[in-house]
């Protein structure tokens, strides 16, 4: 595995801990005893109504023991009383995150992919002869499906890249170790860029909380909507085929198209995350590094950057056209550096790592799209995981801790940046 397998996970926990640093938050007040009537206390994910009880708080007089969370799904809207933890804001962790509230992230981060890793992990343990042979078929139903609609370019692409050993080289890096960090520094950026550069000032509707946690609700779904799939329907990669042990004609197909792995190989990279040992070798459908590539690019191409672009109007020379006749002008938009700046980024990522997946012969191309989809999806349908909300009350109020708040704001409206 290498120097660069355990350097992964080691440069991933750096840009944790420099994010908690970057985001620190030193200039909000502590609500103390005295204060802690005069202050709503509103959730950092939407703002709800006070439920008013006629016992107060043994901690704070007059302090609602619960609060109002709203529950909506499939057009179905109402309240239940969850836990209210203000009452907890004097304790020290209480006080450590709000000094320092990006830890609360890393805390998120931390069960969310642990969890992810360790189902994978335990689907990884159960495989036997047989899930094999399954997940060697669907591949081998993949193929077909692309032969159908004209798009399996895979074998083509590797071997055009197997060419350039130089640049297979970089490509095997890029697939094994630019994942991880490069997700999390968005999701530190993107901390500072929508919470912690506001604090003080008056937020607009596309800049905020909301902003951030929106794509972070989103990447929690991508990973759950990613595992139902390829735990219910596994997928062997492109580089596995050649291995293939299904006996018959399906081994035949599947060993004949000779795919190359170049990851594991003598001159690869294998990282901690993607060792054969460890994770689930089945799971091609989807491609989640597709799909959390293509939200990170989607946002960083919409950021709600001042002043996106100057509009200049551009006289076409037709033969009846007058100078002062205004109407035959066609406007053209020319995006400022900073938004151009944003714009190419948001579109090489996405596009550097679909390279990077398929000429590994880690994922079909319909992996792609499939990732692709399930990130839209879970763009679409972000606010689900409001409804989790409840339980995060609960659970803060076990630990006798206070989630520190954010600037509350008004749900946006999707629109053009």
């Amino acid at each position: 595995m290498g120097f660069l397998g355990l350097g992964e996970p080691s440069l991933g926990t750096f840009i944790i801990c420099l994010g908690a640093w970057i985001n620190r938050d030193f200039k909000t007040p502590a609500i103390h005893s005295k204060d802690a009537t005069q202050r709503d206390d509103v959730g950092a994910e939407m703002a709800f109504n006070d439920i008013k009880v006629e016992e107060p708080s043994i901690f704070f007089p007059g302090q609602d023991k619960w609060r109002s969370r709203e529950l909506s799904m499939l057009g179905y809207r109402g309240f239940i009383h969850a836990p209210n933890t203000t009452m907890f804001q004097n304790r020290i962790l209480s006080r450590v995150l709000l000094r320092f509230p990006f830890i609360l992230e890393i805390i998120y981060w931390a069960l969310i992919y642990s969890v992810y890793q360790m189902a994978r992990g335990f689907l990884a343990k159960r495989l036997n002869d047989q899930t094999i042979d399954i997940a060697c078929r669907h591949a081998l139903q993949v193929i077909r499906l692309e032969q159908g609609l004209h798009i399996f370019w895979e074998l083509e692409i590797q071997r055009w890249f197997l060419q350039y050993p130089g640049v297979m080289y970089w490509i095997n890096r890029i697939y094994s170790f630019v994942h991880l960090p490069a997700t999390i520094s968005f999701l530190v950026g993107l901390y500072w860029f929508a919470i912690t550069r506001n604090r003080g000032r008056t937020t607009t509707e596309h800049v905020g909380p909301y902003l951030y946690e929106s794509r972070r609700r989103s990447l929690a779904i991508c990973n759950l909507l990613a595992f139902c799939v390829f735990s219910t329907w596994p997928c062997m990669p492109p580089r596995l085929l050649g291995d293939s042990e299904s006996p018959g004609e399906v081994g035949e197909l599947a060993r004949s198209f000779s795919f190359v792995d170049t990851v594991h190989g003598r001159n690869g990279a294998v990282s901690v995350f993607n060792t054969r040992q460890y994770t689930n070798q089945l799971a091609a459908m989807p491609s989640l590094h597709f799909g959390y590539s293509l939200l990170v690019g989607l946002s960083i191409m919409r950021l709600p950057i001042a002043h996106p672009g100057r509009c200049y109007r551009l006289a076409l020379p037709l033969p009846w056209y007058k100078p002062e006749a205004e109407s035959w002008a066609l406007p053209i938009r020319v995006p400022s550096l900073p938004k151009l700046l944003c714009e190419l980024i948001g579109f090489l990522y996405p596009f550097m790592i679909l390279v990077a997946i398929v000429s590994t012969a880690n994922h079909f191309i319909l992996d792609a799209i499939v990732g692709g989809s399930i990130c839209l999806v879970a763009l679409r349908y972000n606010e689900f995981m409001l409804n989790f909300l409840p339980i995060e009350d609960c659970v803060f109020w076990c630990l006798r801790i206070h989630k520190p708040v954010q600037q509350p704001i008004h749900l946006p409206t999707e629109g053009r940046d």
